[in-house]
Parts: C-alpha cells; structure tokens; sequence
C-alpha cells in the first residue's frame, strides 16, 4: 500500500474567548439586558462594546440566556442575527423573531451616549421576513447526520433523553437495528433550531419512525412516556447499565452475567467471578471512574502526557479530542492523539510514554495494541469503513490524577481536592480516570482528528455517507475511492469534507 502524501497541515483558528464579569460595576438597569452578536462585529469590538456597556451599569449576557431582552447587531439583518442565535442555543425565539428586541447598533450607542436604555424606535429595529405559517417539521432537515449541525445546547432534551433511554434498551437486548433507529431519531431533534410542541410538526422529519413518533407524543402530553419509565424501572435494565459501566465490560458480558442472576457489583465479588485483568481494574475503581471528569482535569492530564512525549520525542504534539474537543465541559474518559510532523519517528513511543508514566505511578491499569493498519488489504479497508474501530498503536488505562502534585486543580463541580472517598469511607487525594492514548502517522493524524473527536452517531453516518453516496471509504485511517482506487490525502478535516462534498462542519456541532 502506498503511503498517503504528507502536507502541512493548517492551524486551526483560536474560538474567542467571551468577555470576562466585571463584578465591580454595579448593574443600574436589571430590567435591561442586553446580548451583543458577534457576528461581523468580531471578538475583540464585542469586547471592547461589552466593558462599555457594563461600566454605563447595563447587564450584558450570552446568546443562550433566556434573560436577554436587547439583541445588538452590527451590519445584520434580523434573518442573519435571528439565525446567529439558534446556532448559539437561543431555543426562546420564535419564526417572527418575537422575545427579545432585535437592534441596530444606533440604539446602542445612543443609549451609552444617554447613559441609560433610550427609547426603542422603528428605525432601530431590524427587520424579519414574515413567513406564512406551516408545520415545523415541514423545515428541510439532511438525511445525514453529517449534513446537520448539532451544537451541545439543544431544544428537545427531554425528548432526546426518552429516545436514548430506547436506543440503550434496545442495545441491551442485542438488537442494532432497533438502537439505531431510536438513536438517528434523537439525532434529528437535537439538530432542530426550535422546540417541537406537536407530533404533527415531524411528518416531514427523516429518520424518525412510528415508535418513535408514539414515545415523543407521551412526553408531549403527560411529560414523561410511560413506556421508557417502565424501562427505567426494570430489573434487567438496571442491571445491564450497572454492569456495562464497568471498564471492560460490553454488552454480551453484561448480558450473560445477568443470565447467571447476578445483579450487583457485590454478586460479581461474592461469587468469585472470573473476570479479566481489564475488568478487574474497572471493578476495583468503579466508583472512581464513574465521577465525572471535568476539563481541567482532562487538561492537567494531557500537560503530564506531554511533560513524557517531549522527553522522548521533542516536537510532538498531544491533541485533547472526545466530548471536550466538541466542547463539553465534562465527560467520563480522557481521550489523546499523539502524533509528529516527521512520519515514522512516532514508531515506538508509546511504549516508552507508558513505561515512564508507570514508574511515576500515574498508571493504575495499561494495555496496549500494536498499530496494524498497514497489513489490511484492499477489501479489509472497506469491510472496516463503517467501523468505529481503528488499528491505531493505543494504550487503554487507567490514570492516577493526583492532586496534591504536579499543580493539578479540580474543576468547577468536581470534589475538593482530597475528598475523594474510599471504599472504607477513608478520604485520599487522587482519583482513577479513564485514559486512551492513541499514536498516530502524521499523514493520517487529520481522519484520526475527525474519528476520535466524534460523536459515534455523527462518524457513523459520515461513513454511511461517504460509501451510500461517494463511493468512497472513510475510517480513521484515510479515505478511499472505490471506483478510482485511489487514496485520497488530506492535511485536515476541512480537506476530508471537500473531498466528500460537504459542508465543513466544526466540532463544536457535531454532538448528534
């Protein structure tokens, strides 16, 4: 196999940060508060705009605050600010743009001039197309989860909560097919820039079936769905979530375990099951890894694993990706992507990053697998397209993040340090995380960027994707072209959309 061509791969943009509370100005009109839109405005005259506005005594809040009542644009139409909040999270306006006032920034600056909120006339609102009124779900939705953007905040959550309740169950009980389906339902609702209120506004949704339709119906009209709560209330639903959360534990485990009339993690010990190294591991620090990992923590982790790249590899670079890289604050694993510009000087690291985490004692658990893309065949690379897998040189472990050392801070809604408690009731000052390290040539460094940032719903539709509609094949590896037998190289993930004809779509909107 022909190795993929190396480019220089391009920098991606810094998101600006947004301005910090100036707690030292006091807020002299609470019943105003205003929202400044960012776009074509740009950070830093946002900032510079919001300081002003908060030394004048007014209250400046983000798009997806249900507080906002002044919405301030520079050079927008209300379309384009209207369309600039539901991409923020705002699901509070509806199709005429009522809710807050959309402004023109004239009557922002005339009211810093004025020193308190002028009087909103017509010419400082912006205007809205009016559209006739129809079904929501007559708004054209993608088929492909790939061609919708998904940003965290959503709509439909107690919607979306019911679906997946379903796809779990139906995972549980071995059935794809099922989990599937329920899992590309709740897809499509999470993408909806507005709140579905009538099961008729889904008619014209894709990926939404009957039962589907029934669930979000019984949530609708009584708030919950008596179906999912029965679900929620079974024994053998208990029981497979309990067990599947243990490191090492899949659903065929899980399952037959329960067969055998285990129930606990207490039956697990009692009856002296055999389990594996991994499973041993995830059952020894169960409670631990079920705490949440915040992202400083997950930060801290990754300066400690560059601290033992660069030692053994100067020019190295460790990139955060997962849940964190599509902007969640939280999450319940750390996963690295370690990689050089330099092709082939990354053979072997691994072995040596681990081996000195190890005599650290940052490592309460490690294996690792051999990186094995290279002797597939031509037919293995398609079979495996549609994979989540990868044959990537990875460590799975299990990380001691110590927080009397090494400057580790907890983050925001995390324990104290040394409050972690032990299963003896005693307190100690680490915790057990779950850690993925995954090394990787250079020249696939972007298709690993793209596969380990996900979501698994949204990598798994970009394959179907890419072998229903392009004919092509696309893993975390490289992307190939079946009819032209070519592998196709790209420098990065902007590089991997164009090739497929899509609209680039950046992490922060890919949690489907």
């Amino acid at each position: 196999m022909s190795q993929v061509p190396v480019k220089k791969r391009s920098r991606c943009p810094q998101h600006a940060t947004p301005p910090p509370v100036h707690l030292e100005d006091p807020v002299r009109f609470p019943d105003t508060v205003l929202c400044l839109v960012e776009k074509r405005m740009g950070a830093s005259r946002r900032a510079f705009l919001t300081s002003l506005a908060r030394r004048r005594g007014f209250c400046v809040e983000g798009a997806d605050s249900k507080r906002v009542t002044h919405v301030v644009s520079e050079g927008n139409s209300g379309d384009e600010v209207m369309e600039w909040m539901k991409r923020k999270g705002s699901c509070w306006m509806d199709a005429l743009g009522s809710g807050p006032a959309l402004l023109d920034l004239s009557w922002f600056t005339e009211s810093m001039s004025a020193g308190q909120p002028v009087e909103i006339e017509p010419r400082h609102r912006l205007g809205v197309t009016i559209r006739k009124e129809e079904p929501e779900g007559r708004r054209q939705v993608a088929a492909y989860i790939c061609q919708r953007r998904t940003p965290l905040a959503h709509c439909n959550q107690a919607l979306t909560v019911a679906l997946e309740t379903m796809a779990e169950e139906a995972r549980f009980c071995s059935s794809e097919g099922r989990s599937l389906a329920f899992s590309r339902a709740a897809s499509v609702l999470k993408s909806l820039p507005w709140a579905v209120r009538r099961v008729q506004e889904l008619s014209a949704l894709p990926c939404i079936g009957e039962h589907s339709k029934k669930i979000i119906q019984e949530v609708l009209e009584d708030g919950t769905s008596a179906e999912v709560e029965s679900i929620k209330q079974s024994e053998r639903y208990q029981t497979m979530e309990l067990f599947t959360q243990i490191f090492g534990v899949g659903v065929k485990t899980a399952s037959r375990w329960y067969r055998e009339g285990l129930r606990t993690l207490a039956d697990l010990k009692a009856q002296h099951t055999k389990l594996s190294r991994e499973q041993q591991a995830g059952l020894q620090h169960f409670e631990d890894l079920q705490i949440p990992v915040v992202r400083s923590e997950a930060e801290a982790i990754g300066q400690v694993v560059q601290k033992a790249v660069e030692q053994f590899l100067p020019g190295a670079s460790v990139t955060l990706t997962g849940g964190f890289r599509r902007g969640k604050q939280s999450g319940h694993d750390v996963d690295l992507l370690i990689t050089h510009p330099e092709e082939g000087q990354e053979v072997g690291l691994l072995r040596k990053v681990i081996s000195w985490l190890d005599s650290q004692g940052l490592l309460l658990y490690h294996s690792s697998q051999r990186n094995t893309f290279y002797a597939l065949e031509e037919q293995e690379m398609l079979d495996s397209s549609t994979s989540t897998m990868d044959r990537f040189e990875r460590s799975f472990s299990i990380f001691r993040l110590d927080y009397l050392s090494g400057g580790i801070q907890r983050g925001a809604g995390s324990q104290e340090p040394g409050s972690i408690m032990s299963g003896f009731g005693a307190t100690r000052s680490w915790k057990a995380v779950r850690l993925d390290l995954v090394v990787t040539p250079y020249s696939q460094f972007s298709f690993a960027l793209l596969g380990w940032t996900g979501s698994k719903n949204f990598e798994r539709d970009l394959r179907r994707f890419c072998k229903q509609e392009k004919k092509m094949a696309l893993n975390s590896h490289a992307l190939y072209h079946m009819e032209q037998k070519i592998f196709l190289a790209a420098a990065s993930e902007e590089e991997i959309f164009q090739h497929l004809g899509l609209e680039y779509i950046p992490p922060e909107e890919r949690n489907a």
